[in-house]
């Protein structure tokens, strides 16, 4: 239970409940935006840079940040802004196509695998279970963390707090879907920086600030070679973990294809990326200075905790709104952009569905709805059997992390076709499970994504013939709406 009183736990309740009631009033403002089901799923060239680089940086920052990165900075200071690096390394890399992928106007990640190999229904759909695995666990762990750090602070059920973070959740997404979302995480992406770097100081100042700190903290973690105080081996885990997984995200991919001008699209996702080193200011000062009032903690993820119970009353009450608007951005984010892949791609691209714009737009906020039950219940139902959700996550880059950029790298020499993409992922699914069945030392994803790489380029020189020349501008999966309305059967040309 925690150590507040029944005024502060309801201070704290009442703020969060302020933060979802104004998310929702800001979807609903800017959910007027969405005009259409393009609006709704994609929001297609219409946000400007400043809203996608925060959007971006208010997506990548949930609940992870909240308590793993502060464990990580507690048990090895700087090496806090390794992990935040391979995150940002991640973004350099969409950055090589993110003009490409803006300039063709893809809505999915699946739209990219058909641009590059094909259309193919059997591919389409492995490559929208593969991107979409990805934003649901996203969504099932979020709401598993807000019930964590929520409870500490006010001592309210699990389950409670679980429910109340879907309906705010729900509350962002269904009024525009990706418009609504992208513009609401703008506004408190800006709160999240903020208020990021107001706990920061505090937690220094605490300590004592800096000179407390370092007269308490061993020299390895906080001089400049604390960046490597992680180990050379741990670093290069999270390197081959976390480089794969930013660099096949859909969630990302989302934000570069929304991007109003086609000149912005590299430059948003490089300014995002640097964006994220905010987080690791947040976690690195925290962690450091846990750690120098208190090093005797048992498990370094208890650090955040620890800190919650020395912030004063209204530090406190703002750090709970803090908390839920982190969290509710995050997780709505993840949850728009399930439902692209559930609507535009299985249901429109594989089973070949048609429907009016209206309807498109009701089924839609359908799937919110049944997509954000199932997570609530299975977060609910099964907390901690969502460590083992997170191993999915290598399961989609193994899948997709080769036909989407070695693809990319071979679309003008070789005939690219939809066999060799869906090869190319099966190859990397079954690397992956072969490796993590062996227990290899490094992650598995890597396994699976040399597979996929070599069965890929394997069929590439096999074609025999260049591919030929792209048009952009005329083919069906360069409009967002023409894949909806083509022929479902696959393309006989492949």
């Amino acid at each position: 239970m925690p150590h507040h009183s029944t005024a502060q736990i309801a201070a704290i309740t009442a703020a969060g409940l302020l933060i979802i009631a104004a998310g929702a009033l800001l979807s609903a403002y800017f959910g007027r935006r969405a005009e259409n089901s393009a609006d709704w799923l994609s929001a297609p060239e219409s946000l400007p840079l400043i809203v996608v680089v925060i959007t971006q940086f208010a997506t990548a920052s949930g609940g992870g940040i909240l308590i793993a990165h502060v464990g990580i900075a507690y048990a090895a200071g700087w090496s806090v802004f390794a992990y935040e690096l391979c995150v940002v390394l991640g973004f350099f890399g969409l950055s090589l196509t993110a003009r490409w992928l803006r300039d063709q106007g893809f809505s999915t990640v699946p739209d990219i695998v058909t641009r590059l190999f094909g259309r193919s229904r059997t591919t389409v759909a492995l490559a929208g279970v593969c991107a979409l695995v990805v934003p649901f666990g996203w969504l099932a762990t979020q709401f598993v963390a807000f019930s964590q750090l929520f409870g500490q602070l006010t001592g309210l059920s699990p389950s409670l707090l679980i429910a109340v973070i879907a309906v705010g959740s729900l509350l962002f997404v269904l009024p525009g879907g990706l418009t609504s979302v992208a513009w609401t995480d703008f506004v408190f992406g800006i709160f999240k920086i903020v208020m990021s770097l107001v706990v920061a100081a505090y937690a220094v100042h605490l300590a004592g600030g800096w000179s407390g700190i370092t007269a308490h903290v061993p020299d390895r973690l906080w001089r400049p070679s604390g960046l490597f105080a992680a180990g050379g081996d741990q670093i290069w885990l999270w390197v081959a973990a976390i480089l794969p997984g930013t660099l096949t995200n859909q969630l990302y991919y989302q934000r570069i294809f929304a991007t109003k001008n086609v000149a912005d699209a590299r430059r948003g996702i490089i300014l995002s990326g640097l964006t994220i080193l905010v987080g690791g200011v947040y976690a690195a000062a925290i962690g450091l200075s846990v750690r120098a009032q208190h090093p005797g903690l048992g498990n370094p993820e208890d650090a955040a905790g620890w800190l919650i119970t020395r912030l004063p009353p209204l530090l406190l009450v703002t750090y709970g709104a803090f908390l839920v608007a982190t969290i509710v951005s995050t997780s709505g984010s993840a949850l728009q952009s399930v439902v692209t892949n559930l609507v535009r791609d299985l249901y429109s691209g594989v089973a070949g569905r048609r429907r009016t714009d209206r309807r498109t737009v009701a089924l839609s906020r359908l799937c919110t709805v049944v997509v954000t039950a199932i997570a609530a219940v299975l977060a609910i139902s099964y907390p901690t059997a969502l460590t083992w959700l997170v191993a999915t996550y290598a399961y989609s880059a193994a899948a997709l992390a080769a036909p989407l950029f070695l693809g990319y790298a071979l679309r003008r020499r070789f005939r690219l076709t939809p066999a060799a993409a869906l090869a190319s992922m099966l190859a990397g699914l079954a690397g992956c499970g072969a490796a993590q069945l062996l227990g290899t030392v490094v992650p598995y994803a890597v396994y699976g994504i040399a597979a996929s790489a070599v069965v890929l380029l394997g069929c590439a020189l096999g074609s025999g013939r260049p591919a030929p020349a792209p048009a952009p501008d005329e083919s069906p999966e360069a409009n967002p709406e023409a894949i909806a309305e083509e022929d479902p059967e696959e393309s006989t040309s492949a």
